[in-house]
């Protein structure tokens, strides 16, 4: 009888210590841009490998969604390659702040059977394209920049985004910069109406479309590329130099706006002057964070996560091809997070 009373006591503890257990879990859902999901995929991972009881859940269905699903409180928190703009920061219950997080790079990439070399891309040549001027791949506006590159008649397939799109905003952001014509006719938005081309879904689904379709062309963020092994160009920047993106020169080109970071740390780094290293498709990416949590359990991990990102979770990011965040925006940041209540 007694063996029994203490099975019956232990029975209880331990199902009081997984309660607590239970109790002490914390569980984030988040969404957004697909620009930087496989490095989110493996700080969400690490973290959690550190800290057991913070699991965070992040849905990679573009930037427009994200700021969709913050705004309609479907997640604790968002993610997006393009800063809220003021009529949606309006929408939001309470003030949502920005935090960047990692440096990308949208890059032209292309399916062309035949041609092994690199080619070069003017502002002026992928304003045509995506405008739908520029048809065949042996148009002057695009073999003047490749002299020696036997390039074919053949039509050109643009691909776009289908969802709305922190990369396409990106995208768009830079193409109204080198092209009056574009800001005029198109604009710079997560989701705009393209004069021409196919729709993929994801940063997966225009890798995958460029991949199956001959003579097309199309934007993906850095990593998509390099993992896919699509080929990509350089793209001559503002200094008239053709730079090919990877880690240097997407650092170069946050080079200067680090410097000058506004408080709320919405900037557009694409096109800048004066830095002929840099690539001038180039963005940082941005978590949206709510200011304020009724769960304090969730704000502490939020908080938490955070300046690990921040700091140790650097170390991770030139492995996926994202360049680190320059420590000038990294100091600001910390001292943001204090805004988080």
């Amino acid at each position: 009888m007694r063996i029994v009373k203490v099975l019956a006591v232990l029975a209880v503890l331990l199902a009081v210590a997984t309660f607590a257990a239970a109790e002490g879990q914390v569980l984030l859902n988040a969404a957004g841009a697909t620009f930087p999901y496989p490095m989110y995929s493996k700080w969400f991972d690490i973290y959690h490998q550190a800290h057991p009881s913070v699991q965070i859940n992040y849905q990679s269905i573009g930037s427009g969604g994200g700021i969709r699903q913050l705004l309609d409180k479907t997640v604790d928190f968002g993610a997006t390659d393009g800063p809220m703009n003021d009529d949606q920061l309006k929408q939001a219950s309470v003030p949502i702040l920005h935090f960047p997080t990692v440096l990308g790079a949208d890059v032209p990439s292309y399916n062309l059977a035949g041609v092994t070399a690199e080619l070069n891309f003017t502002p002026e040549a992928l304003g045509g394209i995506f405008l739908g001027k520029i048809t065949k791949w042996n148009d002057p506006a695009i073999t003047s920049a490749n002299p020696g590159v036997k390039l074919p008649s053949d039509d050109i397939v643009v691909v776009h985004r289908s969802d709305g799109s922190g990369t396409t905003y990106i995208w768009t952001d830079y193409l109204s910069k080198i092209s009056p014509e574009w800001q005029q006719k198109v604009g710079k938005a997560t989701s705009v109406n393209w004069p021409v081309g196919l729709g993929g879904k994801g940063n997966e689904g225009v890798a995958g479309l460029i991949q199956q379709t001959p003579d097309s062309i199309g934007y993906i963020e850095l990593i998509y590329a390099v993992q896919n092994k699509i080929a990509y160009g350089r793209v001559k920047n503002s200094s008239g130099a053709f730079v090919k993106a990877d880690l240097a020169s997407v650092s170069a080109a946050a080079a200067a706006a680090a410097k000058t970071m506004p408080d709320d740390f919405r900037v557009s780094i694409t096109n800048p002057e004066g830095n002929k290293a840099a690539y001038p498709i180039s963005s940082f990416t941005w978590l949206l964070i709510p200011s304020k949590f009724s769960d304090t359990a969730k704000r502490d991990a939020v908080k938490d996560f955070l300046k690990w990102m921040m700091t140790d979770g650097q170390q991770y990011c030139e492995g996926l091809a994202y360049a680190k965040l320059p420590k000038e925006v990294v100091t600001k940041e910390i001292k943001a997070i204090a805004q988080i209540q």
